[in-house]
């Protein structure tokens, strides 16, 4: 750990006493001028208009650039017909900029959409996105020729689809999927601000809900899909993930919190204790939240539960949690114990300095590549007509200091991330390739914003993670640990994850002053083991199970 932070601070001597972070949005230059809708920012009669979207980077035409996926809602009184808003898929050109590729790749649906994962459902190489909805959700597969087929299975999502993940529970290598639903609501029977029995916060008049409505299930749907044919079973009970019972559910995270080589899945819950799933490695799920300290706030409370993702924040080789949670509390920064437990570090980590932003996406990433994950959350209320709360609201970067401690450092970083709107979902990726993590940030009824990040950092490296055959193509639940000088980093493939989006599914690790790393090694889904020696750095490599390093390309100026 010492030699490592030398290293770093040579970094940060080069460039200044301390780093100096900046992210630009680009959103409009690179052509992301739609508008992505969620009800009426005026005032909100429902729920359902409250959640907002999610987004995706993803690299859908396999041509090692990142492209983007948006989701879009609707509004309560709709739009005059033909002029609905559709889900949007961006093609990047490598440029900067990206072309509306949505009607011709098939997938420019106008319906009240939520969240979107990815993953290669059918290991033929291309990756393929499950997108939920408040209605019934759908399933896009990747054709490979630029377009997308829909099968949907009838009764595969025909609730109020939130948070979503491909996840191979089975470890069968064909990729499951977990998908949280939120409320079994029904605007004819769900009270109005304006109505005779309006719900109240903090004494004013607000729409209605989640408490008072009745919760959705969850659902696990088992993979197998075979000859070509698409199917997917529904297995919630069977696996107990159903056993909870009714919640309202939002994020979905999966992780190896116990490192037994089985994937387990975290539930963000709103207003309820949130859920871990731990995989039994038998088909079954037993639901550890309240023993595991991963349920509830560090005093026992129920919070309202939003955003989750997963990271080693404090380089000791195991996987930690962060949640973003409602108004007049603050997010957990859950340390995993080592021993199937977590301690809430919130406060002690430098997280406890808020209460007033209500908190969406959250992502772990190291955009100054100094080896340690730092933290980006995105907020906005969600009662735009009261004024004790302020409905838009800046972001939130807080860089990690090595030592367990988080600094917020958003000022520096500009404008950008100062910026204030009504943010929801969250994507973290390197859509220009140039070494830098860059973010993806869906706003309430307006064009999504795209910083790029332009920080004077140290150097880093990018593993693409590839299965091969029929198994697991997309290389979901890979760990991949990589020794830089004294330090061991550590990183996992996942789909879904911070709120109702997903990221880029490469690997990207910061090494400080450092140009390479020591050595590689890859867990993979299947439990096998793969060593690799010392690797430059300045690149993206793809490591191809079984077989090494297949490709290697340079980072561009």
């Amino acid at each position: 750990m010492g030699h490592f932070r030398k290293t770093a601070f040579f970094v940060f001597a080069l460039y200044g006493a301390a780093p100096s972070p900046f992210f630009v949005d680009e959103a409009l230059k690179a052509g992301l001028k739609d508008i992505f809708y969620c009800g009426d920012d005026r005032r909100k009669n429902y729920l359902v208009e409250t959640l907002g979207t999610g987004v995706a980077f993803f690299d859908y035409d396999n041509d090692g650039l990142l492209d983007i996926f948006g989701v879009t809602a609707s509004k309560l009184e709709g739009f005059p017909a033909g002029q609905e808003p559709v889900n949007r898929l961006y093609r990047n050109k490598g440029d900067g900029t990206f072309a509306d590729v949505s009607k011709a790749a098939g997938v420019a649906k106008s319906s009240w959409g939520q969240g979107v994962c990815a993953g290669d459902i059918d290991n033929d190489g291309f990756t393929d996105l499950y997108v939920t909805y408040w209605g019934t959700d759908v399933l896009y597969r990747n054709r490979g020729d630029g377009t997308f087929e829909d099968v949907t299975m009838p009764g595969i999502g025909s609730r109020w689809g939130t948070g979503c993940a491909f996840v191979d529970y089975d470890r069968d290598g064909r990729l499951d999927l977990m998908v949280a639903n939120y409320v079994n609501f029904d605007m004819k029977n769900t009270p109005r601000p304006d109505g005779p029995k309006p719900c109240q916060w903090k004494s004013e008049k607000v729409m209605c809900g989640p408490q008072g409505l009745s919760g959705g299930l969850n659902r696990l749907w088992r993979n197998e899909s075979a000859g070509g044919a698409t199917r997917f079973t529904d297995v919630s009970k069977k696996a107990g993930i159903e056993a909870p019972g009714p919640r309202y559910s939002l994020s979905v995270s999966t992780l190896d919190y116990d490192r037994d080589g089985w994937p387990d899945i975290y539930v963000a819950v709103d207003s309820q204790a949130s859920l871990l799933f731990r995989n039994k490695r038998d088909g079954t799920f037993e639901e550890t939240g309240l023993e595991s300290g991963a349920a509830l706030s560090e005093d026992g409370r129920e919070q309202a539960g939003m955003g989750t993702a997963v990271a080693d924040y404090d380089g000791d080789g195991w996987p930690d949690l962060v949640k973003t949670n409602f108004t007049d509390d603050l997010p957990n920064l859950y340390r995993n114990n080592r021993d199937g437990s977590f301690a809430e570090t919130t406060a002690v980590a430098g997280l406890g300095k808020y209460t007033q932003f209500l908190g969406w996406g959250i992502a772990f990433l190291d955009y100054d590549n100094d080896g340690w994950p730092d933290i980006f959350m995105v907020n906005g209320h969600v009662y735009p007509d009261v004024k004790l709360g302020e409905y838009r609201q800046r972001r939130i970067l807080y860089r990690n200091g090595g030592a367990g401690k988080f600094t917020d450092v958003s000022n520096e970083a500009g404008p950008a991330v100062m910026a204030k709107t009504a943010a929801r979902g969250l994507a973290t990726g390197d859509y220009d390739n140039d070494g830098r993590a860059d973010l993806l940030i869906s706003n309430m009824n307006e064009r999504v914003s795209l910083l790029r990040n332009t920080a004077a950092a140290g150097q880093s490296i990018t593993l693409k993670l590839a299965g091969t055959g029929k198994s697991n193509r997309s290389a979901i639940g890979a760990v991949a640990r990589v020794t830089v000088g004294k330090r061991v980093l550590t990183g996992e493939v996942r789909s879904g994850s911070t709120f109702m989006s997903q990221s880029d599914f490469r690997l990207q690790f910061g090494m400080g002053g450092a140009v390479g790393v020591d050595g590689v090694e890859v867990t993979w889904p299947d439990g096998t083991v793969e060593k690799l020696g010392a690797l430059t750095g300045g690149r993206i490599l793809t490591i191809t199970q079984g077989k090494g390093v297949t490709a290697s390309v340079a980072y561009r100026k």
